[in-house]
C-alpha cells in the first residue's frame, strides 16, 4: 500500500521537522529495489520553513510562501505532490482548501494524546470516501476527496 502511495508522486512538501527527520535517514537508503527511498531521494522536495531557508538534500528546496506556493505545485505537476507527517503544515491546507486527497492510516493502537490531523481551526467539510482496505496487521487505509461544505445527517439507517 504505502509503495503504491510513493509510486505516484512527482513531488513532497514538507514542514521543516519532518524534512529534518527524512533527511537525516533517507539519504542513507541507497537500495536500488527501495522505491521510497528512490522517489524520496530523488524527486523535488519543498520545505515549508520560517526559519531556514537552505536545504542540503538532493532536490529540496525553500517554500517561503505555502499557500501560494503550493497553488503553483499544482499547476507545475500533473501527478501527486504528497504531505508525509507534517501535522503542522496540514493545517495550513486544510485553512486554505488545498487538499485533494486524504490518505488515512489508522493503527490499532491507543496513545491518549499527541498532535491532532483536524485540529481547532479545521473548517467543517464534508468528505467522501473512495476507498478503504485493511491491512493484515490490522491498519485501516481510508482515502477521502474533499466533498464540498459539511452536510449533517441523522441518525436513521440506510
Amino acid at each position: 500500500m504505502i509503495v503504491e502511495i510513493f509510486a505516484k508522486a512527482d513531488a513532497f512538501l514538507l514542514k521543516r521537522t519532518t524534512y529534518d527527520i527524512f533527511s537525516a535517514y533517507w539519504p542513507k537508503v541507497t537500495d536500488p529495489e527501495d522505491l521510497i527511498a528512490g522517489k524520496l531521494n530523488t524527486l523535488p522536495k519543498y520545505v515549508a520553513s520560517r526559519t531556514k531557508s537552505e536545504f542540503s538534500w538532493h532536490n529540496a528546496r525553500h517554500l517561503p510562501d505555502v499557500v501560494a506556493g503550493v497553488a503553483e505545485l499544482k499547476k507545475r505537476y500533473d501527478r501527486e505532490v504528497q504531505v508525509h507527517g507534517s501535522a503542522g503544515l496540514i493545517q495550513t491546507l486544510l485553512a486554505n482548501d488545498l487538499v485533494d486527497e486524504y490518505r488515512l492510516l489508522t493503527f490499532p493502537v491507543t496513545l491518549g494524546r499527541g498532535k491532532r490531523l483536524f485540529g481547532a481551526g479545521t473548517v467543517p467539510r464534508s468528505l467522501s470516501l473512495v476507498r478503504s482496505s485493511t491491512t493484515s496487521s490490522g491498519v485501516v487505509v481510508s482515502i477521502y476527496r474533499p466533498a464540498g461544505d459539511l452536510r449533517t445527517g441523522s441518525f436513521a439507517l440506510d
